[in-house]
């Protein structure tokens, strides 16, 4: 199983993928596993992170929807998640951008009283064929989404969450098997399963859970804009499974980690990674 080859301008879009990507719309049934709980997703409004707004809804809880600018993909998921019958909440904006992450949270307690969950999905990644090709702007623009942003989200996010949140970051499989041509990306993905397995360790006081996942080739917006036409033909082929997953077949290891099951999972990673392993 391939996609056909094609490219993207970043960040990307769903409405320009083509097989469209599912994300759970027709297939994800909940059964309140999250129910009345107040939830934060970054990069939710297309790949992984949406296909976690909607898996969040269905189980019953609300959404803040952090989105960069693609507002039409934005839309599409508040959309899922008023018609699963809870509240969402779009923000968009740069979370390069300490302020920017702070309104996040801001706007989830302002409007939801509080964080349970925080999903912290937002990234970015390019690629190249040569360390001289990174840029040392590209270098700390992508520390700065897929790091920085992370911190300050959960410090901000900590003061309102109460005992039971639980904070999940998503890694890679990449943080363990690094892609030569994404090296700052998977520095990224390894750092944030170093920082989710440290905070699991600070927050245990407070009954704060902390944990990550670990996809492999998942197909979102970010594949067709960030890799060679060539290379996203034959994306996830890699893998023991043979093809690439599907957001919708992530979203459920979410749900687990957010949920009152896991009350006693932290510290942990998941890997949705199509066969290979992580350590």
């Amino acid at each position: 199983m391939s996609q056909p080859a094609q490219q993207q301008d970043p960040p990307g879009t769903e409405q320009q993928m083509r097989p469209a990507p599912d994300h759970g719309e027709a297939s994800y049934r909940g059964s309140g596993r999250l129910a009345g709980k107040a939830a934060v997703v970054t990069g939710a409004d297309s790949g992984i992170g949406k296909a976690v707004a909607i898996a969040f809804a269905r189980e019953g809880a609300d959404v803040v929807i952090s989105y960069l600018d693609e507002h039409t993909d934005a839309e599409d998921t508040r959309k899922w998640v008023e018609d699963a019958g809870r509240t969402a909440v779009l923000v968009p904006g740069d979370l390069t951008d300490a302020a920017v992450c702070r309104t996040v949270i801001d706007r989830a307690v302002q409007e939801l009283g509080r964080v349970d969950i925080l999903v912290s999905n937002a990234a970015f990644q390019a690629t190249h064929q040569d360390l001289t090709e990174i840029s040392d702007e590209e270098w700390d623009y992508t520390l700065a989404v897929n790091l920085t942003a992370m911190f300050r989200l959960c410090k901000a996010a900590v003061p309102h969450m109460p005992a039971g949140g639980s904070i999940i970051g998503t890694t890679s499989v990449n943080s363990d098997m690094p892609t030569p041509q994404l090296l700052p990306y998977d520095v990224t993905k390894a750092g944030v399963a170093n920082f989710m397995a440290g905070l699991a360790q600070m927050l245990a006081q407070k009954g704060i859970r902390a944990n990550s996942v670990a996809p492999g080739p998942i197909w979102t917006p970010l594949i067709p804009a960030t890799m060679p036409a060539e290379q996203v033909e034959s994306f996830g082929q890699q893998v023991p499974l043979s093809r690439a997953g599907q957001p919708a077949e992530v979203a459920p290891a979410y749900v687990f980690l957010a949920s009152d099951e896991a009350s006693y999972v932290s510290g942990a990673r998941i890997a949705v990674t199509g066969g290979n392993p992580i350590l």
